[in-house]
């Protein structure tokens, strides 16, 4: 009989646990809790995205051309002549 009672006590104590692992935390903001940014600091992000993008461009002018794994790739095969 103690041995049922110990065990369902564990039994509520983890399950009051994983109750409480999905009750939102205090001072956790979802997306739509928050509010919209103002026009102003819309249009500041945009400049500072903007002057990071040109600033990459700088130092790696050619980025999306460059191809990775061009030195471990095989070259293909020369297509083989019709010996007939």
């Amino acid at each position: 009989m103690l041995r049922k009672t110990i065990y369902s006590i564990i039994i509520v104590l983890l399950m009051t646990g994983i109750v409480s692992a999905q009750m939102p935390t205090p001072g956790l903001h979802f997306k739509d809790e928050q509010p919209s940014r103002s026009k102003e600091q819309k249009e500041y992000d945009k400049a500072i995205d903007h002057d990071y993008q040109s600033e990459i461009k700088k130092i790696i002018p050619d980025a999306g051309k460059k191809d990775p794994w061009g030195n471990i790739r095989p070259t293909p095969p020369a297509a083989a002549k019709n010996k007939e």
